[in-house]
């Protein structure tokens, strides 16, 4: 069997592990081949039950890894941090000009 990719190599899957602040300051990790639009599901209350008990989300850290187990690794890696070296990561590592300015919560401080 042919795989999709095979078929047509400009319609290549893309994946990426990221992070978002909750409305109460906590951080949520997950994976998906979107951003964007899991940005937007989360904050429409379709995404997890961890962020629909959390209020909404602002993507602070997206990492493009290489396929859908890297992806999961990544995850699981970010999940295991505690909360001042999920801040560390956000901090050190802005999001890349792509996904600046994404949907979600302001940053302190802006009008």
């Amino acid at each position: 069997m042919v795989s999709r990719m095979a078929e047509d190599p400009g319609n290549v899957t893309r994946y990426f592990c990221y992070m978002v602040r909750c409305g109460n300051g906590a951080f949520y990790t997950g994976w998906t081949t979107d951003p964007r639009r899991r940005v937007a599901e989360h904050n429409a209350g379709r995404g997890a039950r961890y962020t629909r008990m959390h209020g909404q989300v602002a993507l602070v850290y997206v990492e493009e890894v290489e396929d859908h187990v890297s992806a999961l690794k990544r995850e699981v890696q970010i999940k295991r941090l505690g909360h001042a070296r999920k801040a560390a990561l956000a901090e050190a590592n802005p999001l890349p000009e792509a996904f600046a300015g994404e949907i979600g919560l302001r940053e302190e401080g802006e009008a």
